[in-house]
């Protein structure tokens, strides 16, 4: 079977954790670098995550590339209310003796998007900041990457405002500049990824496995855990593992074709993605596909298999 080239862009918290834990076993899949971003925690602290995360699940071997420690324009806002002082929720895991690398992540992004012309999904799960600075620094990086399976945005609601969500908002400049270059846009915010969550059934099966791997998804989730009734979710859900999951198994999502924008001048407004989905008026550039529906008991099940394996 010939796998799927992916790149991963991560501001590596809770979800972001599960994310990659899944990429690693997804057989479909060759991770062929990790990139690292500031957003749901420090820069430092997501590169460093990144790299322990991917040593607990037995990959060293994928180089993981320091990025943007700030937005393009704005002051980083965090969510250390959700993701801890560390971005792991306070758990701690055993730090990486791989090598540390020195090259900047959007230069190691163009350099393997160049390798694989046509072929790399990049799937970014934090602020688009890397993302778009690499396209600043390359414009014909445009030419080499397949798809960018985004998560982050909402075509309704937000999480961060009555209308953005977080990733978006912490960089709105980036998420514009990168939604506008013309590569081909999937888009699972929030209206897919609130339905792509662990009950509390899944909750405690993978908590008892009793690894490495369920024992860091047990003690990272606490604070998520205790915002679940606040935020009337029914479960944990697992943002940053959809775009990932998707790329192994595309069939279990349902999307549309859509125009969007993203709003870098208003105050109330700042962040969000302005979706021509519902609109009698749509957009002339309609190069992005916004998700809405997920198959939860396949993408849930999924999850659960993985973290036995570990």
């Amino acid at each position: 079977m010939k796998k799927i080239p992916v790149w991963i862009d991560t501001d590596t918290g809770v979800d972001d954790a599960v994310a990659l834990l899944v990429a690693c076993r997804l057989e479909e899949l060759e991770i062929v670098g990790v990139s690292a971003v500031a957003g749901n925690t420090s820069l430092e602290n997501a590169f460093r995550n990144a790299r322990d995360v991917l040593a607990l699940a037995g990959r060293k071997d994928i180089k993981v590339y320091a990025g943007a420690d700030r937005p393009l324009v704005i002051d980083l806002y965090k969510a250390e209310y959700v993701h801890g002082s560390n971005g792991l929720g306070g758990a701690t895991i055993p730090l990486s003796d791989a090598p540390v690398e020195e090259m900047k992540a959007w230069d190691a992004l163009y350099e393997k998007a160049k390798e694989y012309s046509g072929e790399l999904v990049v799937c970014p799960v934090g602020p688009l900041t890397n993302i778009a600075t690499a396209i600043a620094k390359h414009p014909d990086i445009v030419d080499h990457i397949k798809v960018l399976n985004v998560m982050g945005g909402a075509a309704d609601g937000g999480n961060v405002s009555p209308c953005a969500e977080f990733n978006i908002y912490v960089d709105p400049h980036a998420a514009e500049n990168v939604f506008k270059s013309g590569i081909p846009v999937n888009m699972f915010g929030l209206d897919v990824t609130i339905k792509a969550y662990l009950d509390d059934d899944d909750i405690a099966e993978i908590s008892a496995n009793g690894n490495p791997a369920s024992d860091l998804f047990r003690d990272s989730n606490g604070l998520l855990y205790a915002a679940r009734e606040r935020l009337r979710w029914n479960g944990l859900c697992e943002h940053d593992s959809c775009p990932v999951i998707y790329t192994a198994h595309p069939d279990w999502f349902t999307g549309y074709d859509c125009g969007v924008y993203v709003e870098t001048q208003g105050k109330i407004s700042m962040g969000k993605t302005v979706c021509d989905l519902w609109t009698d008026t749509k957009f002339e550039d309609r190069h992005c596909k916004v998700f809405l529906d997920v198959d939860r008991d396949k993408f849930s099940s999924l999850i659960k298999e993985i973290y036995r394996t570990y």
